[in-house]
Parts: C-alpha cells; structure tokens; sequence
C-alpha cells in the first residue's frame, strides 16, 4: 500500500561555481486555494533542511517570515512588472528599494530573476529584458549590493533547437539580438544563465524516442547510453544532456565562462489519462535522482565536477494552476505540510530523514541542575512552541513524571522541530544529542524507529490551527503540531518558529 511521507531535503549553500558546492532549492509556487502562511513555509523549509528558495514575487509578508532564518532567497520581478522596470531607471530603483533593501540583510537575498520565460511567455517584452536586468543591477550598484546579489532571468530550454546531440546545439536566432547583449550583461557581472529544464516534456514530446529511463536518471547499461557522435561524450539522462546543450549553444556565441543554473526542473506525482507517466513513483525517482546528481557534484559530461546548482518545482502541489491534471501536481507537500511521497535521498550526503540508520535526539542530561532543566522545559514548551500535551497526566508521556523525563521529551521534540540543527540541542548545556532512542512504552519520541521500523510523523500545522497562551504549568502548551505513526516512514515539519 502507498503510504505518503516525508522528505529532507539536505542541501549545501554556495554560488554556482565550477570550485564551489552545487546546492538543490525549491520553487514556492502560491497558486493554492488554502496557500500556507509564510511562517508556515518557513517552519516546513526549516524542518527540510531546505537552505534555498525562489519565490516568484517578492511578497513582503513571506520576506518578512524568512528573515534570520539563514536561507538564501532569490526573490523575483514578476512579468506583469517588467514593462514598467525595463522602461525606467527609477522603476528599477524603486523596485529593489522596496522588495530587496527594506529586507536585506535580515533575509538573505542573494538573487533577484528578472521575469520568467520572458522570450517564449511575453515575447513582446524581449526587447526590454536586458534593460530591466541592467536597471536591477544598477539599482544594486546604488545601494552596494552588487557584490553580494546577482542578477538574472529564467529562460525556457525550448529556446534551444536541435539540443541532441548537444554539441550541435543553438539557440532559436530569432532571439540572438537579445541573448547576446544579455550574455553580455551574464558574463560583465560574474552571473549564470537560468534555465528552466523539463526532462518529463522531452520525455512526452519524443514519441517514444526518449527511453523513460533516460528521462529518469535511471541507471543505463553503457551500451543504451546516448553518444554525441562529434564529441563522443556519452549522455545517460536527458537532464545532462539539456545543460550541455545550453553550454553549446552559448559557446556557438563565443560564451564560454557562464555557469548555467536550473531554476526550474521536476516531474508531476498525477496526470490525465493521456499522462500516464506522471506517476508518484516516476515523481519520486525523478527528484531523488537528480538531487543526489546535484549534491554529488558529478557534473555534466562536457563540463564534470561543474556545479549545476537545481531549484525543484516545487514545494506545494498548486490546486489552483489551470491545464490538465499535472499541472497541479509537481509538488513535493500538499497545502497542509503533507508530503506526496518521500525521497529516495539515502547516500546524498548528511543526515537524511527517510534513513532510518544513525537516529539521533536530544535528550535531557543527567545529573542536570533540576530548577536550569524546568526552566528549560518552561521555555521549550512555551516560546520554543513545543506541543508538550503528551506530557499531560494520563497522556502517554507523562510517565515517568519527573523533569528529567519530561525535558528529555520537550527537549527532542524542539531538536526535531529545527531540522535536528546541533545548535538546538544545548539549552544552556543541560541537554546534549545522544544516538540512544529515549521511548519508552507508549510514549514514542520524534524520529524514534518504532517496531515494525515505524517513524514519528510531525506535520506542520495548518491554517487553521488556532495557538492560545498556556494556561497553569507550562507543559500545557497548545496542541499547534500533531503526532501520528506510520508504518516505515517519517514526516515531520516545525511548528511555528
């Protein structure tokens, strides 16, 4: 039986750089009939250990939620507003003084895309495309910026013709008048070229050509591999062979020293009839195998051990979004925190939730001064937003009923809560990180391996959950998480942080 679950998504920060990390981040689409509120993302980002996102405005309300939480945000200029900022200077200026300078560096903006597919969605703006990006950077410039923020604009990859075999790609030269000037603008300013790839469209538009594991990242025996027969670099997924196609085609106008960066590629969990590919299953191998393509650093053929630093579509499957079936079902949770399905992320690197080897919690220590680990327990189960009700009299936890045990349960719940970060199991040095599972019974811990390899779900809250302040002792903290127990899984994402 299917049983939806988690994911934790591990990802190394840095730019995008052939001697630097390549990272994964996610796009955080807002097409939902019941869109999360920003501190809602925030806290499931946090409990994902998600370090990197695009957003496709710049809403004040989730800049806002997203301050001092050490994720790096590249924030967008919507393609309604790029007539307007690539017609005028002070536009521009007024743009990044309102949705870039008021933020930073609280939130840490470290990207700003100019529109979206401008050149295929709103070809009638192409020809103020690189003014608005040069109106941006200028605006960066102004404020100082410019060193620490770049600046950019996602393009489709159907802009790219004959893109196999990859050598002998180019770009459609309709628009070479503003791909030059704008490669131009890429390469004075140390930025990337966005590209937005889709292995699941080539995969669907080839008529069978494209092997679905090709498509998937699947392993190929080396004799099914694709070859490029003037370079003899062979290809064993399409994703690869789409960013080497990209590379080729800005060599063919002499651009050789742009990094590419994927802003956009994925693969839908449901589809129509006619989409019977878009699968839970084929979702999942899809996202698994390319992060831990990404976080590996192979690299691409023509270019290995280069990052390719990939935002995956996306977080939320988005309800609202019209076309068929799979358009509203690229995403990775659901609106209420829910995962679609968990990643096979096991070997990507780090700790990973659905690796149920090496468990860690925060446990309460020993010999502990009782009044520091009360205080302690006071706060996680009050500012530290900790649902402490199982610790209530006749609840599973509350045996046995002393504050080590009691801290020990509040104190991991928190630790869990915060994406198991070291730094949130100290609690003034009366708590440390143990490999030791601390259930006991009835009462299962957050991350705990239960019988039958069971793992404790915490979801995010929803919408509508409701937070009162605590009333008497301060274990009774309002119930803003929800415990649950699944056979051979693991979700959970933070409250409110």
């Amino acid at each position: 039986m299917a049983v939806p679950i988690l994911l934790l998504l591990l990802l190394a920060a840095s730019a995008v750089a052939a001697d630097e990390d390549a990272f994964i981040g996610v796009n955080i689409g807002t097409d939902l009939s019941d869109m999360p509120h920003p501190t809602q993302v925030v806290a499931l980002l946090k409990a994902q250990q998600i370090r990197h996102v695009r957003l496709y405005n710049a809403d004040r309300a989730m800049l806002l939620a997203l301050a001092n939480s050490g994720i790096q945000v590249m924030v967008s200029v919507p393609n309604e507003q790029l007539l307007g900022i690539g017609q005028s200077n002070s536009t521009a200026a007024n743009w990044v003084s309102h949705n870039v300078v008021a933020h930073y560096p609280a939130t840490n903006i470290t990207t700003i895309s100019v529109g979206s597919e401008v050149l295929t969605a709103i070809p009638n703006a192409a020809t103020v495309l690189v003014n608005a990006l040069k109106f941006i950077h200028s605006a960066l410039v102004a404020s100082n910026l410019d060193r620490q923020i770049k600046v950019s604009t996602p393009l489709s990859s159907s802009i790219i013709l004959d893109s196999f075999p990859p050598s002998q790609a180019f770009f459609n030269r309709t628009w070479n008048p503003v791909l030059v000037p704008m490669f131009n603008f890429l390469q004075s300013t140390g930025s990337f070229f966005m590209l937005n790839i889709y292995p699941y469209y080539e995969y669907m538009q080839s008529n069978g050509v494209i092997p679905l594991d090709y498509a998937l990242f699947k392993p190929l025996p080396s004799n099914k591999e694709a070859v490029d027969a003037n370079t003899l670099l062979h290809y064993s997924n399409v994703f690869d062979a789409m960013v080497d196609a990209a590379y080729f085609a800005m060599a063919f106008l002499n651009f050789t020293n742009i990094p590419v960066m994927v802003t956009e590629s994925g693969w839908p969990s449901k589809g129509d009839s006619n989409e019977p590919d878009a699968t839970v299953e084929n979702a999942n191998a899809y996202n698994s195998n390319l992060i831990r393509h990404v976080l590996n650093k192979t690299g691409t053929p023509k270019h290995p051990g280069m990052a390719v630093s990939t935002y995956i579509y996306e977080l939320y499957n988005e309800d609202m979004k019209l076309g068929p079936v799979s358009e509203k079902n690229w995403g990775l949770f659901d609106a209420n925190g829910s995962p679609i399905y968990i990643l096979h992320l096991t070997g990507s690197g780090m700790v990973l939730a659905n690796d149920t080897s090496n468990q860690t919690y925060c446990a309460a220590r020993e010999g502990a001064d009782s009044k520091m680990l009360q205080a302690a327990l006071d706060w996680a189960c009050g500012p530290g937003k900790v649902d402490c009700s199982p610790l209530l009299q006749g609840k599973p936890c509350y045996e046995p009923d002393n504050v080590l045990a009691h801290a020990t349960y509040a104190f991991d719940t928190y630790y869990h809560q915060m994406g198991k970060d070291s730094r949130s199991c100290d609690f003034n040095g009366v708590a440390a990180i143990t490999t030791t599972d601390p259930s006991h019974g009835s009462c299962i811990f957050p991350g705990s391996v239960g019988k039958n390899g069971s793992l404790v779900n915490i979801t995010a809250p929803s919408m509508n959950s409701t937070s009162s302040d605590s009333s008497g002792h301060s274990i009774y903290s309002s119930g803003l998480t929800r415990v649950l127990i699944i056979v051979g899984v693991l979700i959970w994402s933070a409250p409110f942080s």
